[in-house]
């Protein structure tokens, strides 16, 4: 049967060539067709989902990538740079955060990465594409105005430095772009309040390369920002202030006569009766548009102090008529009396809050057109008068070669400065004698001042608090006096406020007041320091901010206060451990400027009254260390921190100063001045704090070292370890006893030298941490006083320069002790040095 059947049927294998050679039936080819759309489907879902992870992979990258911005290596930020503009321009979510991230490297000193700045933007917002140039100035308005919808100060400060040359670089899109704007800021183009204040502050930038843009349209920006409609959208008056002030000569920096307008101008009558309607009323907006409105008072109008003391009476007069009408009310709304009186409390703590912070503006801005407008004009005026005495004379080519040589030589004997100094002493003399005098409007709110900031349980009003504390400070940079009699008040409310937002103003017055007053300020640098432990992360951060400005400036002399810098090092905060890596980099650059504080801030660390503990301590000194890269410098600090071993009072501060010791980059240089200052810490090395530190220093010394040298560093980590163990076991070590006789110590007799006290340890205080200035009661805050420090008896170190003479051996006689007197079992006693027991 089996026979039969395959000669019937065939094998299996010719059935299967049959089959494949029959044509292929409808359905077999419907199933194959399916089969294949089947796969392509796939293959698209597989593509579209390679597509989603590597989109959610660039995203993540973006943020990767925003922090290479500002590496040092300009290969990386170039590379990232086009990173960020490819990603913008395939409008990548949150691409425009790197975008505005490498704004600020327009500032960059290397010219390759300001250039590529430059051309990201230039490709990005300003070569836009279109139909016809009304359609790409459209476009390029549109991207512009969303880069700088919530933008920050700084931001837009970059911003225009771009914007500015592409309005000076002659492009056809210049007119019509600043049509557009001009139809947006009027309101002819509907668009949201964010974009109109957008487009009024890009008129501002191109008004910095071509003036006329904006004076010939100051009555429309009077009329539509700053008319009657002002109190509705003080922000948008604000920003259109700000455009007006590109036409001064503040911000163009003109050498010719001043630019001003008269007192009469409908630009300034639209100002005072803005800044006067709003000083009634609870806008949060009011006090930024103030402060800008007053500033072009001062920057832009003719006797701009006359048109500031009758704003002043005149709200003040506004604010008194509120008050007598809010009684009125309340003598007749007798059935809600206590609501409608607290109500009324309210509103007049804010509107006197906003007239104190208008006084204090005022004050600011007076001195500062004193000093710069005012002295500027009178050096214009005495040099062209100077200039028609000298037509006048027509003195010939003899007499004018003698006057240039009589001037060049006053210029270096010192006496050319005459009249500028006559100049500057009369400016000094109007802000000490008249700003403050008794006819001077501004007079009349110092009391009131110094009343509300003195009062704060009375006056607890938070926006009344902050206001009057900065018109204070504001009022102190008037005068010496001022500030001599107020500078007490001032830091007993940096110490003692309870709001963040004051502590912090008052340290940026303070910085400010610093550099116009030294020497009324320094004997208070403690004070100032002592914010950079304030528990609340903004005043912190203020407070590095401002020193690191005034110690680079070189406004404040750097002492071992800087540890409370050093602290920061490992501050919760990220961003202000930035700030203080930052003023430590910046400090490095200066010669010798960490080196000589490091010994200091060792041991103000170090302290145990401080509490920091040991890891700590080691992250802030692996940082600091790192800039000690000289052989001398290292060599120097090992032999005072070897010295600072004899003051250090607590096991603590040993093993801080081993550690120290350990963290240098240890030379041989330093290795031999380690031995040579073996009596400073052998009598410490029973600790394992200070052992261990110790022998780590072998261990990288003996690193590719030579044979000769690492001989020596074998010998001197036996003499540690011997050390060590003598201590730890109470017994004399085989390895000291040989040193013994090699020293031609006694062998039969028995003489031991027991070291006089250290009275040094007794008398030095370094290192202890203050009370805390909060803790102090009001009569701590007296202006501290410089006094002359008495000669006391220190330890003095060898300097870099000079070598050390040596010293001849004495003994004392009053020093042995007889055999009978010797112990004979006890703790191991360190022989002193020669230093040490000639200076006892």
């Amino acid at each position: 049967m089996d026979t039969l059947a395959l000669i019937f049927k065939g094998s299996d294998e010719d059935a299967s060539e049959l089959s494949q050679n029959l044509p292929p039936t409808p359905q077999k080819e419907k199933e194959e067709g399916e089969e294949g759309e089947l796969k392509k489907q796939q293959m698209l879902v597989q593509y579209l989902k390679d597509t989603e992870t590597f989109a959610l992979l660039v995203e993540r990258a973006i943020a990767v990538i925003n922090t290479m911005l500002y590496l040092k290596t300009t290969s990386v930020v170039l590379e990232a740079v086009q990173f960020c503009v490819t990603v913008c321009e395939f409008s990548v979510a949150n691409s425009v955060s790197g975008v505005r991230k490498m704004l600020p490297l327009v500032w960059s000193t290397d010219a390759a990465i300001k250039d590529a700045v430059v051309q990201a933007y230039k490709r990005l917002y300003l070569n836009p594409q279109g139909e016809n140039i009304r359609v790409k100035a459209h476009t390029l308005v549109d991207s512009l105005s969303e880069l700088m919808v919530d933008a920050s100060l700084g931001t837009i400060q970059c911003l225009e430095e771009i914007v500015q040359e592409f309005f000076g670089s002659g492009s056809l899109l210049q007119s019509t772009v600043v049509q557009v704007l001009w139809e947006r800021f009027t309101g002819k183009r509907e668009t949201s309040g964010l974009h109109r204040r957008a487009a009024v502050l890009l008129l501002g930038m191109a008004a910095r390369a071509e003036r006329e843009v904006v004076l010939s349209n100051l009555d429309t920006l009077c009329s539509v920002a700053l008319g009657e409609k002002v109190t509705e959208d003080f922000l948008l008056a604000r920003d259109s202030v700000l455009t007006i002030s590109s036409i001064t000569d503040h911000i163009r920096q003109s050498k010719s006569a001043p630019f001003r307008l008269p007192q009469d101008h409908q630009l300034f009558t639209c100002l005072t009766q803005a800044i006067a309607e709003g000083v009634v009323m609870e806008d949060p907006h009011w006090q930024s548009f103030m402060e800008q409105a007053v500033r072009l008072l001062y920057f832009l109008a003719e006797s701009p102090d006359q048109l500031c003391s009758r704003l002043l009476q005149r709200c003040a007069r506004l604010l008194l008529d509120q008050i007598a009408e809010g009684g009125e009310l309340d003598k007749e709304a007798s059935q809600n009396q206590d609501v409608t009186q607290e109500s009324n409390e309210q509103v007049n703590c804010v509107c006197l809050a906003q007239l104190l912070a208008l006084c204090g503006c005022v004050a600011f801005w007076q001195v500062s057109h004193l000093e710069r407008s005012v002295s500027t004009e009178l050096r214009r005026r005495r040099r062209e008068t100077e200039e028609r005495a000298e037509k006048a004379k027509g003195p010939s080519s003899k007499a004018k070669q003698q006057a240039a040589n009589d001037s060049a030589m006053e210029e270096e004997l010192g006496l050319g400065a005459s009249a500028e100094d006559t100049e500057a002493e009369l400016i000094r003399k109007i802000c000490e004698t008249e700003l403050l005098a008794e006819e001077n409007l501004l007079c009349a709110f110092l009391p009131l001042l110094v009343r509300v900031c003195s009062s704060p349980g009375r006056y607890s009003h938070p926006q009344l608090t902050t206001a009057s504390c900065l018109a204070l400070s504001q009022y102190m940079m008037i005068s010496p006096s001022v500030c001599e009699e107020n500078i007490r008040l001032m830091f007993t409310v940096l110490e003692r406020s309870t709001l963040p937002v004051v502590r912090a103003n008052a340290i940026i017055a303070l910085g400010d007041l610093i550099v116009r007053f030294p020497n009324i300020l320094e004997p208070w640098t403690q004070n100032l320091y002592a914010r950079l432990s304030d528990e609340v992360p903004s005043v912190r951060q203020t407070a590095v901010t401002v020193l690191t400005q005034l110690v680079l400036k070189d406004v404040l002399k750097v002492k071992g206060q800087v540890s409370e810098v050093a602290v920061l090092l490992i501050d919760p905060e990220t961003h202000i451990c930035s700030l203080a890596l930052n003023f430590f980099n910046e400090l490095a650059s200066k010669d010798n400027a960490i080196y000589n504080l490091l010994p200091d801030i060792i041991s103000r660390l170090s302290d145990p009254e401080r509490g920091m503990s040991s890891e700590d301590f080691n992250t802030i000194m692996k940082q600091l260390f790192s800039y000690i890269t000289k052989e001398r410098q290292t060599e120097s600090l090992v032999e005072k921190l070897c010295q600072r071993f004899r003051t250090a009072k607590t096991e603590r501060q040993w093993c801080d100063l081993a550690v120290s010791l350990s963290l240098l980059s240890m030379c041989e240089r330093g290795f031999k001045r380690l031995q040579e200052c073996w009596e400073c810490y052998s009598d410490k090395l029973t600790e394992p704090g200070v052992y261990q530190p110790l022998l780590s220093i072998t261990a990288k010394l003996r690193r590719g070292a030579k044979a000769l040298f690492k001989a020596q560093v074998d010998e001197f980590e036996k003499r540690l370890t011997a050390v060590h163990t003598r201590g730890l076991e109470n017994v004399e070590s085989p390895e000291m006893d040989e040193e013994n006789q090699k020293e031609g110590g006694p062998s039969e007799k028995t003489v031991i030298r027991t070291a006089a006290p250290a009275r040094g340890r007794q008398r030095s205080k370094r290192g202890q941490a203050k009370p805390s200035v909060s803790s102090r009661c009001d009569d701590s805050f007296v202006t501290p006083k410089k006094s002359r420090k008495s000669k006391k008896p220190a330890i003095t170190f060898s300097s870099d320069e000079e070598e050390e003479e040596e010293e001849e051996e004495e003994e004392e006689e009053d020093a042995l002790m007889a055999e009978s007197e010797t112990p004979k079992v006890t703790t191991p006693i360190a022989r002193t040095s020669r230093r040490t027991r000639l200076r006892n």
